[in-house]
C-alpha cells in the first residue's frame, strides 16, 4: 500500500510542478527577489519527487507550491490540510523583517475559494501561519507568501503567541543541529468543536500537529510528532510528543512515504526523545 502511496504521490507532484513551472513562466507575474537554490527543490519534475521527502501521500486538497512552503489547500474547509517543507540551518537563521506583510488569498490558486481578512475579524481567533514567517525569513518574497490564507488556520491567540511559538523555535534549532529538518504541520479538524468563522465559514481546527524528520550524522534518520489542542492550555513537548506511526492515526496522513518502507516504518513507530534534546521529566 505505501508503494502504491509512493507512486500515486510522485505522479501527484510531478504534475503540480508542472503546473507551477507553466504559470510562472507563462502567467505574466511580477518577477520576485529570487530564493535559494534549497528552499526551490529545483525547476524539474525529477528534481522535485526526488528532493520533497517532506511531502505526505496526496490528501486530496489543491496542492500549491511557494518558494519555501508546498500547501495542500482545502476547499470545503478553507484552511489547509497540511503544509510540507524543508527548512534547512541556513534558512534557519534568516533575519527579514515581517513587518509591513499583509494576509492576502494566494494568487496562485485560482479558481478555488479562499479565507479572506473579513472572515477573522471579530472572530476571536487569529490568523496561524503553518509555516511560520521566521522560518521564510532567509528571502523577502518567501516570507510574503507565508501570509497567504493557504497556509494560514483560525489559532487560539495564547496557543499562537505561546507553546506553538515555542515549538516553531525548536524547530529551527533542530535544522541548525542537524542541518536541516523536514517538516509536515497543520491543523486536526477533529470534530470541528469550535464551528466556524465569517461569512465564507472558515473552519477553526480543534488541534494542530507537526511531523518531522531529521537525518542523524551517521545517516540514518529520526522522527517525532507533536500535537497541541487549539486552546489556551499550556502543553510541555516531553507531553504532547508522540511517534508519526501515532499521528497518522489520528490524522489519517501517510507521511514521509518518499522513504523507504523498511526505513519508514522503524522511524515512524519510534521515538528518541534524546535526539530531539528533550527530557522525559
Amino acid at each position: 500500500m505505501k508503494k502504491l502511496k509512493k507512486t500515486i504521490a510522485a505522479v501527484a507532484v510531478a504534475a503540480g510542478l508542472l503546473i507551477w513551472y507553466y504559470i510562472d513562466n507563462n502567467g505574466g507575474q511580477d518577477e520576485q527577489e529570487p530564493v535559494p537554490a534549497e528552499a526551490s527543490a529545483g525547476t524539474s519534475a525529477d528534481a522535485a519527487t526526488a528532493d520533497l521527502l517532506e511531502l505526505p501521500a496526496p490528501t486530496g486538497g489543491r496542492t500549491v507550491r511557494h518558494g519555501a512552503y508546498v500547501s495542500s489547500y482545502n476547499p470545503k474547509t478553507l484552511i489547509p490540510d497540511w503544509v510540507a517543507y524543508e527548512l534547512t540551518a541556513e534558512e534557519a537563521e534568516g533575519r527579514r523583517e515581517r513587518e509591513g506583510i499583509e494576509f492576502r488569498k494566494d494568487p496562485d490558486l485560482r479558481g478555488c475559494t479562499q479565507a479572506m481578512r473579513e472572515d477573522y475579524s471579530g472572530s476571536g481567533w487569529t490568523k496561524g501561519h503553518m509555516i511560520p514567517a521566521a522560518d521564510a525569513a532567509f528571502s523577502s518574497s518567501a516570507m510574503a507568501e507565508t501570509f497567504y490564507f493557504t497556509n494560514i488556520c483560525p489559532q487560539d491567540q495564547t496557543l499562537n503567541a505561546g507553546d506553538w511559538q515555542y515549538l516553531e523555535k525548536r524547530v529551527r534549532s533542530w535544522a541548525r543541529r542537524y542541518g536541516s529538518v523536514w517538516v509536515v504541520t497543520g491543523p486536526i479538524v477533529g470534530t470541528g468543536r469550535y464551528g466556524t468563522i465569517g461569512e465564507r465559514g472558515v473552519t477553526v481546527p480543534d488541534s494542530f500537529f507537526k511531523a518531522l524528520l531529521v537525518r542523524r550524522e551517521d545517516g540514518s534518520y529520526s522522527a517525532i510528532a507533536f500535537v497541541m489542542d487549539n486552546d489556551d492550555e499550556r502543553y510541555m513537548l516531553k507531553d504532547c510528543s508522540m511517534s508519526v506511526n501515532e499521528l497518522e492515526q489520528i490524522t489519517g496522513f501517510d507521511f514521509f512515504p518518499g522513504l523507504d518502507d523498511r526505513i519508514e516504518e522503524k522511524v515512524e513507530g519510534t521515538v528518541k526523545l534524546s535526539d530531539w534534546g528533550i527530557k522525559k521529566n
